[in-house]
């Protein structure tokens, strides 16, 4: 469940810290007093879009925090456990999602504390809570969308998407197969080109690395002339010319200043390292004999490595590549071949998609019968609400007819169907339904939904739009009753609802020092007595208006 929510500059809210209780939480306020702001913030903690303007002016950024106690949800403790986000242990209970917009626009995400991806943020924010919008009854318009909501009614989800899956294997494998069919000739002229491009491959034999060797090597002996020329005369400079030589001329410099450091203890360390250098030029000229010995001028290998760079170079130019990228092209050639192979035996092909085919017909079926059930018993919970809602005459179906031919979703075409009056046949939602119907039916449905929802915390923001009277009091019994056992809250200018709730919230704007600001208090019952009132009566709240609303908190 939702237990805060901290707000910083965000919009007109300053600052806001807000707690929650489980049950069912209604906030009110005037028109324009800042509701939206709640959600526009939430919003964002769950990875919505971030834009500059959300930062209130004269800040430098945004900052909107959601603490939500977890400790009953095991799919999201497992979820932070795999991408080591669980925090502490003493903190495993608890889950943060943080956010901020600075004021040119950019956004951060964090997850208990670590940096998060929005992908994570939404993935982890659809488990935790819910969001019903007034808008939302649009989206039974859309047929695709009934789908979806039955399937997640009936906890079928999870099977969609397996069952996508398996059109997906079984589609490939047939197009596949429709190509070896329609191409055969193509691939088996193919099929040739291949093995004989990779049996001249294999024949060279050249693995990764072995050209880079080859040409350091052929370097070395085609140059080895050169080298033990330069070599000796290295050796000459060196040690070996008896007449000039470094070592020699080092020697000498030491002779020179024996007689001078008796005199100049300074030159101590000159003469050291002087005699350092002839250590070091000995050294370096004994390396470079023993070097130069094992030089040895090989005829045969060298034609040997210049007959290997010659067939290299002319597989390279023959494929077009760089001679160090044939290892690459080898590697490539022989998964084409082996696809090319798996490809031409057209029986195992056909046996394989057969295979597929029947997985997924027989995945398509077992969905089938549960969506049809599924269907009957939304009808009937859906029709149920729709009673409570004042639409006693109407009707209501799940409708599942058969499409022409599978389909990644399944076999079946699905559609909600109404009948607003007596007499009058079943027809699809979006020709048949008021706007005023319309809202019932999405809150029927919503509230059906809600209640097989394994997520914890749902908002319902004004979906009582368009409802009064005693309509709108069965509308709160029946968020009243999802309170009982999931949180739930509801954004409402209907007195009938907000006097239901287990927990009142009053979203206020004021203005102090020229800057308007909002903020939210919990109302005492007294409190709610004025609320509730001013709701029901308007600008002048009588005495007869508290007693009433008095009396709608009494029934409660």
């Amino acid at each position: 469940m939702l237990n805060h929510l901290k707000i910083r500059d965000f919009a007109i809210v300053a600052s806001l810290e807000l707690d929650f209780r489980a049950g069912f939480t209604v906030i009110t306020g005037e028109t324009g007093a800042g509701k939206s702001i709640l959600m526009d913030a939430l919003g964002l903690c769950l990875g919505d879009r971030a834009e500059a303007g959300l930062v209130r002016a004269g800040a430098e950024r945004a900052e909107v925090s959601a603490g939500f106690d977890i400790r009953r949800h095991a799919e999201a403790q497992e979820w932070l456990r795999e991408r080591e986000l669980d925090g502490s242990p003493d903190d495993s209970q608890e889950c943060w999602l943080r956010r901020t917009i600075s004021a040119d626009g950019r956004s951060r995400a964090w997850i208990n504390g670590s940096p998060a991806t929005l992908a994570d943020v939404k993935a982890l924010g659809e488990m935790l809570i819910d969001i019903h919008s007034q808008h939302e009854h649009q989206s039974l318009l859309k047929k695709d969308n009934h789908r979806a909501l039955l399937d997640g009614c009936a906890g079928l989800t999870g099977d969609a998407r397996t069952l996508a899956g398996l059109w997906q294997q079984w589609q490939r494998a047939a197009k596949e197969l429709a190509t070896l069919t329609r191409e055969g000739d193509r691939q088996r002229e193919r099929l040739d080109l291949v093995t004989h491009q990779l049996d001249e491959l294999d024949k060279l034999g050249l693995a990764e690395g072995d050209y880079e060797k080859l040409e350091q090597e052929h370097d070395a002996l085609a140059n080895l002339g050169t080298l033990l020329q330069n070599g000796d005369s290295a050796l000459d400079r060196l040690t070996e010319n008896d007449s000039d030589n470094a070592a020699r001329c080092v020697q000498q410099a030491l002779k020179a200043l024996e007689g001078e450091r008796g005199r100049h203890p300074k030159l101590d360390v000159v003469a050291e390292l002087l005699d350092s250098a002839l250590i070091q030029i000995r050294e370096g000229a004994s390396s470079l004999r023993h070097y130069l010995d094992s030089l040895d001028a090989d005829p045969a290998r060298l034609t040997l490595l210049e007959d290997r760079l010659a067939a290299v170079h002319q597989l390279a130019r023959k494929h077009r590549v760089p001679p160090a990228g044939l290892p690459e092209l080898q590697a490539a050639l022989a998964t084409e071949l082996a696809q090319l192979q798996r490809s031409q035996d057209l029986e195992a092909l056909t046996r394989e998609v057969a295979a597929l085919e029947k997985n997924y017909q027989a995945a398509a079926a077992a969905l089938r019968a549960a969506r049809q059930k599924a269907a009957t018993t939304l009808g009937t919970d859906v029709m149920a609400r729709l009673t409570m809602l004042g639409m006693t005459n109407a009707r209501f179906e799940v409708a599942l007819s058969a499409l022409e031919k599978p389909a990644a979703h399944g076999l079946d075409d699905i559609e909600f169907l109404i009948s607003a009056n007596p007499g009058q046949p079943l027809r699809p939602l979006a020709k048949v339904a008021s706007g005023g119907e319309l809202s019932r039916v999405s809150l029927a449905i919503q509230v059906v939904n809600a209640k097989h929802s394994p997520v914890p915390a749902m908002v319902f923001d004004e979906v009582d739009v368009g409802i009064g009277g005693g309509i709108a009091e069965v509308v709160g019994r029946l968020l009243r009753e999802l309170g009982e056992y999931a949180q739930v809250f509801s954004i409402t200018h209907q007195p009938q609802v907000a006097a239901l709730g287990h927990q009142h919230l009053r979203v206020e704007k004021f203005v102090q020092d020229g800057h308007t600001s909002s903020r939210v208090r919990e109302l005492a019952h007294d409190e709610r007595i004025e609320e509730i009132a001013r709701m029901s009566g308007g600008i002048t709240i009588t005495a007869e208006t508290r007693k009433h609303a008095e009396a709608m908190l009494a029934g409660a």
